[in-house]
């Protein structure tokens, strides 16, 4: 099923700052395509990516020195409100393209229509997290087939390498799905498998990974908080967060923006953060990365949970789907099927 137009009523981050600098810039959501650029002040603005007069791609033109994006097929001329000219016939009127809300922070532009509240924007770090940076990864594959990857972590021993446990110890994990009106709750507990790289988070062998999220719909994101622990239960120093935004580019493509922050509750130890925080990016970084390699296998994965063989661990996708159709799309529900017989209780690591 594909989203709507109507589904940038939500902030939706589609660009790193960084990367509108003179020229504009087309992005999409929901196949719809948008035009990107910075004003005379430096601000940026986004338009309809198709001139009023024969449609060409306004993100092809030039942002002329008085702050104006010029199209490149005629020479209309478009401010950040919309408000267009036409430079071979000045009188002509109904000029104008439709503009859209920009909003830069955390690094990256947010999109959204003019009348969204900036209050609608939602939180990323709080909580003493310290940010650790940003980045963004194409997936070949429809936003559903995306979300459904990133709503269990089953498929952690065969297709990620670091993060989380191996197959040995695939029986011995703790598991928890709350499905509420609004969003989704889940929690694992289980063996974290040997990877040096968590050393540097202060990670030994024979700890146990935690991993907590919370999945919404305004728009599609989900907040992953990572930690680990002692084969005891004492917590481990440095605790992780990703902020993941399910973009939908077209109805094949899914753009994954993703913002990562770290904190940790030792005090003698947040002068590390910094440089911490920039070490748990990359570890995600590299796991968004393995599911972006194997995404397009099960890319054609039809959108209907019906038919399919489920277990507990898929509890918040069939919920997600009725989510997404009420929440994200403003669509009715559509037919799901329930996992056969899940009781929603937490199992005890190791059986």
């Amino acid at each position: 099923m594909e989203p709507p137009s109507d589904v940038i009523r939500h902030f939706h981050p589609v660009l790193p700052a960084r990367a509108l600098g003179k020229k504009p810039v087309r992005v999409q959501v929901a196949g719809f395509s948008y035009a990107l650029f910075r004003d005379a002040t430096g601000r940026p603005a986004a338009l309809a990516d198709a001139c009023p007069h024969r449609f060409a791609p306004l993100s092809k033109g030039k942002v002329r020195a008085d702050g104006r994006l010029q199209c490149p097929y005629h020479g209309w001329r478009f401010d950040a409100q919309g408000h267009g000219a036409n430079p071979s016939q000045p009188d002509l009127r109904h000029c104008d393209v439709k503009s859209f809300q920009v909003v830069e922070r955390h690094g990256y532009l947010w999109l959204a229509h003019r009348d969204t509240p900036e209050s609608a924007m939602p939180e990323l770090g709080g909580e003493d997290y310290v940010f650790g940076g940003s980045f963004s990864t194409l997936f070949e594959a429809p936003l559903h087939v995306a979300l459904d990857n990133f709503s269990e972590d089953e498929h952690t021993p065969y297709v990620h390498t670091r993060l989380g446990w191996d197959d040995p110890h695939a029986s011995e994990v703790a598991f928890e799905a709350r499905n509420l009106e609004d969003r989704t709750e889940v929690s694992y507990l289980a063996p974290q498998r040997p990877a040096p790289l968590m050393k540097l988070l202060g990670v030994r062998d024979g700890d146990r990974f935690r991993n907590e999220w919370v999945v919404r719909f305004d728009p599609v994101h989900a907040r992953y908080t990572v930690s680990w622990e002692t084969p005891d239960g004492k917590q481990r120093p440095f605790i992780t967060r990703a902020n993941i935004f399910f973009v939908p580019e077209t109805a094949t493509t899914t753009r994954l923006h993703v913002f990562s922050f770290l904190r940790t509750p030792v005090p003698m130890l947040r002068p590390l953060l910094p440089a911490s925080a920039r070490v748990a990016m990359l570890l995600t970084r590299w796991e968004v990365r393995d599911d972006a390699r194997f995404i397009p296998t099960v890319a054609d994965t039809p959108y209907s949970h019906k038919g399919m063989r489920l277990d507990k661990y898929d509890k918040p996708l069939v919920h997600q789907r009725r989510l997404m159709e009420r929440i994200y799309f403003r669509h009715g529900a559509v037919e799901v099927s329930e996992p056969a017989a899940v009781p929603l209780v937490r199992e005890a690591v190791g059986g």
